[in-house]
């Protein structure tokens, strides 16, 4: 078995794995020397060949934050009409000035340390003039950095090729041209939206279907492209402004922008908080004194575009490789290193990309998560049980297509499934819940591996496997339940497969709902009876997988309740089991062999518990439900009933549960609606969100532990999972109960008073 060292934990240490000195060597990176032999413009009086001599305003008439209130966006190119909250903007294209707050003040100070500047002036408030005549705007002071000569020309070696290489590094070098030519104040506002900055074809991020793997949709709250939102304008053009510095204010307020233009501004860094731009598509921080870029810009995921002309940046982050969409890095009139540089000219922005993604040592380990206490366990004796739950990203969904920030070594499955294993080691759960697990995965590498860790185990595939020859089925997915052999008998287990079940319902035989959005969904639950060994106690497990569409919560809803039916049946069922006799533990003496069997001394089997009905069994519900905490499944489990009219539910016909309304029997509740739910289970760049569960039987269970948040702190510079700490899109729930005591029925008696009884009764 693989060594799992990398798991061992002492004081503010973490299990996971460390992956930069245990999966790769990862080369150097390579630097250029800080100087350059950039030849410096000395007369800031020169006007731009791109305008006509003119009025020159001072620089400071534009300085770009105040701490004056009655905040007015006025630099702001805007898809529509403009008004954001208090942010006004009033124009005027008739030779009429834009109202302004004349109180002007830039504190900035050259930083060149990686940091965000919250205090003093940098407040947020963006106050500015601007005259038009004729239709014109006046131009704040002409910005020629040390990268470029006064006639826009860069000092650059690649610029003087006679003949570009290939079409995307042409592209590349009329883009930076462009740059250039746009000194002006809002330059990007005023050829907008004549002029369109798409690049050539076949720039793409090159990251296409795998044929051998499928594609797993998730839910999704809307990528860039939604952006907008309520918002009237997404596009804020800061350009040409000789900007020094930019408060993380702007970053912290308008999370919403998809186009940011700071080009030709005098910014020497750009604060981390930019990562927080997460809806970004363009981004243009051209012609500025950049010397590097902070590692947040890798969280933003979305970039199609990220301009960096004539800068002082003499390296890139690795963090870049997690922008697989960018389609142009504007790299040119910067000193970077010539292999970088080579790349981008011979093989364009992807292979650059790609190159910084497989090459990135990543974030450093988060710390380990926190064990939150709601309950001491006051008696040593009392009967606990933890589970834990986790959809685990089946090899066939994780593909590159998929997971394009994620590097290829930490999307192989065999990497993946180690960190896994290790966490479920790790971990150790009395019950552990696994979704999206495969077949194979199941009988060849977790069963045999857990099985070293006093597991075993039960799993159904999806009910598609059913018509697949063995080697197509191997490869479904479907849902499993470990338990401690050791702890733990299994009883029964049982198969829930909506499809099959909803179209044999005499109620819903004819519904076309249910063929045409039911039937086609191969979604399954698998539900396990198990007794304690020792103490006697029973107790339902269920997993279960719903289906993903955010389109289909009625299909969600059908599905959900089909599993509580079903567990009901299960469970009155299983009220009636006859007592539990063979229950000893044995263990292995001579060899490991049958005849070397004998019982385990420290296990002494209890009787098993009676129960009066299956509602009285505790019950402990698991599984991945693709359902937000304000959805109708998160209503129907908690309260136990659901309108037949509920919005989630439509229009649709359904049988009874749609005239008669939707209920069950028992009394649930989220393990961790004691903390509000985590923050999320799901983390992806297009999605983050609480979609997993684990639901228990408040009448007979009682959580005391939950496994806590993600290190946010880590977050910040990881843009999605999975990655090499995360093996899943998903996160794993954990929690701990104690079983409580059944109250036993006292039996009503009349209580004898003698003969002073009869003291009332009259002759």
């Amino acid at each position: 078995m693989a060594e799992y060292s990398v798991y061992q934990r002492g004081a503010g240490q973490t299990f996971y794995p460390q992956h930069a000195t245990n999966i790769r060597n990862l080369p150097s990176r390579v630097r250029s020397p800080t100087t350059t032999a950039r030849i410096p413009f000395g007369n800031p009086d020169t006007p731009s060949p791109s305008r006509s001599p003119g009025r020159q305003q001072s620089p400071q008439q534009f300085g770009m934050f105040n701490q004056q209130h009655g905040h007015q966006a006025q630099h702001v190119m805007m898809n529509g009409r403009n008004t954001h909250q208090n942010y006004a903007m009033q124009m005027n294209l008739a030779g009429k000035t834009f109202p302004h707050n004349q109180n002007h003040q830039h504190h900035g100070q050259h930083h060149q340390q990686h940091q965000d500047h919250t205090g003093g002036a940098h407040g947020g408030q963006y106050n500015h003039q601007h005259n038009l005549s004729s239709g014109n705007m006046s131009n704040a002071q002409p910005h020629f950095g040390q990268a470029h000569m006064q006639n826009g020309t860069p000092n650059s070696v690649h610029s003087g090729l006679s003949k570009p290489p290939n079409e995307h590094w042409a592209e590349q070098l009329r883009l930076a041209q462009t740059a250039r030519e746009m000194t002006q104040s809002h330059s990007h506002a005023r050829i907008h939206p004549s002029v369109s900055k798409s690049v050539v074809a076949g720039t793409g991020s090159g990251l296409s279907k795998e044929p051998d793997k499928e594609e797993r949709n998730r839910p999704a709250v809307g990528g860039a492209a939604d952006g907008k939102g309520d918002h009237i304008w997404t596009i804020l053009d800061f350009g040409g402004q000789n900007l020094k510095v930019i408060t993380p204010a702007l970053f912290n307020h308008y999370t919403f922008l998809t186009k940011l233009y700071v080009n030709c501004n005098k910014l020497s860094y750009i604060p981390q908080s930019i990562g927080q731009l997460r809806n970004l598509t363009h981004l243009d921080l051209s012609l500025n004194n950049l010397q590097y870029l902070p590692p947040e810009i890798g969280m933003l995921v979305n970039l199609k575009q990220l301009l960096l002309f004539d800068n002082h940046l003499d390296n890139l982050p690795y963090e870049l490789g997690s922008l697989f969409q960018l389609e142009m890095l504007g790299i040119e009139g910067n000193p970077l290193p010539d292999d970088l540089k080579q790349i981008i000219m011979e093989q364009g922005t992807t292979e650059l990309i790609k190159h910084f993604r497989e090459n990135s040592q990543g974030p450093e380990a988060p710390s380990e998560r926190d064990w939150i206490v709601l309950d001491e366990i006051q008696d040593p004796d009392q009967e606990t049980v933890t589970a834990l739950s986790y959809n685990i990203l089946c090899d066939k969904y994780c593909t590159q297509a998929q997971y394009g920030y994620t590097p290829s070594a930490a999307l192989s499955w065999e990497n993946r499934r180690e960190t896994i294993l290790g966490e479920l080691r790790e971990r150790n759960a009395d019950i552990v819940c696994l979704q999206e697990i495969d077949q194979d995965s199941f009988n060849e590498y977790f069963r045999e591996g857990l099985a070293h860790n006093d597991y075993k185990g039960v799993f159904w595939p999806k009910s598609r496997a059913r018509t697949m020859a063995d080697r197509e089925a191997k490869l479904v997915d479907g849902c499993a339940i470990f338990y401690k052999n050791s702890k733990y008998i299994l009883l029964d287990k049982q198969l829930v497969d909506f499809a099959n079940t909803a179209i044999n319902r005499p109620d819903m035989k004819g519904e076309h709902d249910i063929f045409n959005r039911v039937m086609p969904r191969d979604d399954i639950g698998v539900v396990a009876f198990l007794e304690n060994r020792a103490t006697g106690s029973r107790f339902i497990v269920g997993n279960v997988h719903v289906f993903w569409n955010p389109a289909f919560t009625d299909v969600k809803l059908v599905q959900v309740a089909i599993l509580l039916e079903g567990i009901k049946n299960f469970a009155n069922r299983w009220a009636k089991f006859p007592a539990c006799k063979d229950k000893v533990v044995y263990r292995f003496t001579n060899g490991d062999t049958e005849d070397g069997k004998e019982p385990d001394p420290t296990q002494e089997p209890g009787p098993s518990k009676e129960y009066s009905d299956g509602t009285q069994i505790p019950l402990i519900l698991c599984g991945d439900f693709n359902s937000l905490p304000t959805s109708g499944i998160y209503d129907l489990i908690t309260t136990g009933s659901m309108s037949n009219v509920h919005d989630d539910l439509g229009s649709r016909k359904y049988g009874n549960f749609t005239r008669d309304g939707i209920s069950h029997p028992f009394s649930l509740k989220s393990s961790y609606s004691s903390i509000g739910e985590l923050s999320f289970t799901n983390y992806t760049p297009s999605f983050v969100g609480v979609l997993d569960y684990i639901w228990y039987s408040t009448n007979t269970l009682q959580v005391v532990g939950l496994l806590g948040d993600i290190d946010k702190n880590y977050l910040q510079r990881v843009p999605g999972f999975p990655n090499y700490h995360f093996p899943s899109d998903h996160i794993a729930l954990y929690a701990q109960y104690i079983v409580k005591g059944r109250k036993e029925a006292k039996k009503v008696s009349e209580v004898d008073f003698g003969p002073s009884s009869n003291r009332d009764r009259r002759n």
